[in-house]
């Protein structure tokens, strides 16, 4: 966006009404092109000023996104009376704006901010610190049951003297006289009125008489603190802790970042896990699969007893009720006990006898059938 589009009217220019379509522009920058055109009036200065005018125009409202941003431009020129940056221009109906207020009413149009070199970036108020990293091993026990514990931050902290003030113990931090604590201070240029950061707190809204001797005022040190942290029950491997205020502090009076812990949970020796579901392979032996048993199953809290069907295949999973995880928060999950069938690799004489004695048996049962 340029100061044209507050001074002119590009629809006037070309003779078209606000609501006119693309054709109905483009053939209106036509006809006045050919007119006003220098080729068709050499050593015409005015003609050529006037062919650089509708050139002007047409390239604004040509371009539906620029269009659409010089309209919102008008109708807030229209509806607060302004009249032009001319010394005799009233601004709008003679009172002073802000930059920051019309750069509001448009909508946040990109381009008005770069036209008065003016930005939030030029301001120097308090501001957040970032969200710092860090990883936490735990054990498989500690995600299940939760725990508190600690964990090592190392890089900027409050500094460990001045609590983060950056004033000398004993001192005081003041306010800002110059910019009352706002950090900036407005400066008028005809009926606009730009805000910039305070040159004597430069942008902070404190002043430090006395800096503190450890962070020379910054209010800040690089260290490494322990922070602590309490690890839900239910927390799985690779959930993200959110602890708030306790990341990198914030400057000029500034609220900290939070802390993001991701958790490192250890693999349990007995269990897997799926969500809040525990998983566990338990063996059993060919007669136990064929005849049917009853298995003692542990669980995180002691044994429960299992029953196995006869003829129960290898990989079958039962589901035992509420003999999971249970979460501070959702549901409490199953345990989930699947049966696998061992295959012995050594059997001794006897044993072999009898297993080829069984096969033959089967075999022959087997067969029975096809016949």
């Amino acid at each position: 966006m340029n100061r044209d589009w507050v001074e002119k009217d590009f629809y006037q220019t070309l003779g078209v009404s606000p609501e006119a379509t693309a054709d109905e522009v483009k053939k209106a920058y036509r006809k006045l092109a050919q007119t006003h055109h220098p080729d068709a009036n050499p050593g015409d200065g005015a003609a050529e000023d006037k062919f650089k005018e509708i050139s002007e125009a047409y390239a604004t409202l040509s371009n539906v996104e620029q269009r659409k941003e010089y309209d919102q431009v008008r109708r807030l020129v229209a509806s607060g009376g302004y009249s032009g940056f001319g010394p005799d221009s009233g601004g709008f109906r003679g009172q002073q704006m802000r930059v920051e207020d019309l750069s509001d009413l448009l909508g946040g149009l990109g381009g008005l901010g770069d036209l008065f070199n003016f930005g939030s970036g030029s301001r120097g108020g308090p501001t957040r610190g970032a969200d710092v990293q860090a990883d936490l091993s735990i054990s498989f026990e500690d995600t299940v049951a939760g725990a508190t514990t600690t964990v090592k931050v190392k890089g900027a902290a409050p500094c460990s003297r001045c609590g983060g003030s950056g004033a000398e113990p004993g001192t005081q931090v003041i306010t800002c006289p110059t910019c009352a604590g706002r950090g900036v201070v407005a400066q008028n240029q005809g009926f606009f009125s730009f805000s910039q950061p305070c040159p004597q707190c430069r942008g902070s809204g404190r002043i430090i008489e006395t800096p503190c001797t450890v962070c020379r005022g910054s209010g800040t040190e690089t260290r490494t603190r322990e922070v602590k942290v309490r690890v839900p029950a239910g927390v799985q491997d690779g959930n993200t802790l959110r602890l708030r205020g306790k990341g990198a502090p914030g400057r000029n009076g500034g609220p900290s970042g939070d802390l993001l812990v991701r958790v490192r949970a250890a693999p349990s020796r007995t269990f897997g896990r799926r969500g809040n579901d525990l998983t566990l392979v338990v063996p059993i032996t060919y007669t136990e699969a064929v005849l049917g048993t009853k298995l003692e199953v542990p669980t995180l809290n002691g044994v429960v007893k299992l029953k196995v069907p006869a003829g129960t295949p290898s990989g079958k999973t039962f589901r035992v009720r509420a003999k999971g995880v249970v979460p501070e928060r959702g549901r409490t999950g199953d345990l989930l006990v699947t049966i696998q069938v061992a295959v012995p690799t050594k059997v001794g004489k006897e044993e072999k006898q009898l297993i080829e004695d069984l096969a033959r048996y089967e075999t022959d049962d087997l067969r029975s059938h096809l016949r």
